[in-house]
């Protein structure tokens, strides 16, 4: 039997995490398989060759895409090259949505192409169902929502389960960081997580930080921040220097800072659904570039950003978007929620049925049995 050839194409950490997952369940199904593609640490692990890397593809707004553009160009133009000289079996697409659709558009239908977990054109953008209807074979989706949202357009779309019910996962005991932190039983832990892209913690982090200052005037409080691998120290510690507080900084350990925490500010995106999984009380604060703000917003069609409340179809977090995006309102709402133990008892029923609506763990080794049947 001929050995079959994947290429598998992400552009941000959050995608990696899920493409390098992918490729693990593929080679398990069949260790022939050889699988090359676009990723981070994620993919590599998992793959016999990486075209790039992601580090310098993850952007932020219109205008750090037009930055780039040159190298997006460059990187179209390598891929296509590669799908021509090795013929795949299939080409997996995993979010990325601006690359990866433009991508499909080039290769036309020449090869099978999926895509595994799906850009949010239900969101913004709704031209972009043409594209997937015309040039992406079948759509492996992670929400239930969305399934039957691309079948009500025609699209082949299946649906097998959130795959972060296999990720979420502490691996800490909840006393064992705050042990190794020097924390406090006596006070309320708070974890900050401002993001996983440079640009978003430059934004983000500020208002984080005033925002704990505040806190601290109305409840004992002790803060710690779940430091992304993929952006330097620097940047945090600066941030932290500026805002003058005595703040923990923990790398690589986010599920066990969430785990820890009585409360925590997630900037909006993945983390938001990781910090539903794991089941504790936390608001979403977001905020970008100003014109990058003013060319989006028109664009999207839901009335919430984080993705725990458009599952939910309601607002079950506290949201604090751009111009709500203010230190004062984010952390009078958390001192409110710290203290109404009500409060948090429906915040957290809230999470766990939204976690039930996510399926059962195993959806990756699902969509991957069902990619290679396809293929």
């Amino acid at each position: 039997m001929e050995e079959k050839k994947i290429i598998i194409i992400c552009g941000e950490p959050s995608g990696d995490l899920h493409a390098g997952n992918l490729a693990r369940e593929l080679k398990q199904i069949d260790p022939r398989i050889k699988i090359s593609g676009v990723g981070g640490a994620g993919l590599r692990q998992h793959a016999d060759e990486i075209y790039h890397d992601i580090k310098d593809l993850s952007v932020f707004g219109l205008f750090d895409v037009l930055k780039r553009l040159p190298l997006f160009l460059s990187l179209k133009k390598l891929l296509l090259q590669k799908i021509k000289e090795d013929k795949p079996a299939a080409v997996i697409f995993v979010d990325f949505g601006g690359f990866n659709l433009r991508l499909a558009k080039e290769i036309n239908n020449t090869i099978p192409t999926i895509y595994y977990v799906s850009p949010q054109v239900w969101a913004s953008r709704p031209g972009r169902i043409k594209t997937i209807r015309k040039y992406i074979r079948k759509m492996i989706v992670i929400f239930k929502f969305e399934e039957e949202f691309y079948k009500k357009h025609g699209i082949d779309a299946e649906f097998f389960g959130h795959p972060l019910l296999d990720i979420v996962k502490p691996t800490m005991s909840k006393k064992e960081l705050p042990e190794k932190l020097g924390f406090l039983e006596s006070k309320a832990t708070i974890a900050l997580l401002p993001g996983s892209r440079r640009q978003e913690i430059k934004n983000i982090l500020p208002i984080m930080l005033k925002a704990a200052s505040i806190i601290l005037k109305g409840t004992q409080a002790q803060f710690v921040i779940a430091k992304s691998p993929q952006v330097g120290w620097e940047i945090y510690n600066s941030l932290i220097k500026d805002s003058g507080l005595e703040i923990k900084v923990v790398e690589g350990k986010t599920y066990d800072c969430l785990n820890t925490a009585d409360f925590s500010l997630v900037c909006s995106g993945t983390a938001t659904l990781e910090a539903a999984i794991i089941g504790k009380p936390f608001s979403v604060v977001y905020k970008m570039n100003i014109l990058n703000y003013l060319l989006y917003r028109p664009q999207v069609r839901i009335p919430y950003i984080g993705m725990v409340n458009i599952v939910a179809g309601k607002m079950i977090i506290p949201e604090f978007v751009q111009f709500r995006a203010r230190p004062k309102k984010i952390a009078q709402k958390t001192l409110e929620i710290l203290k109404s133990p009500l409060e948090i008892e429906e915040i957290k029923n809230n999470l766990s049925h939204l976690k039930s609506t996510l399926g059962q763990e195993g959806a990756c080794a699902r969509a991957a049995e069902s990619i290679y049947k396809s293929i």
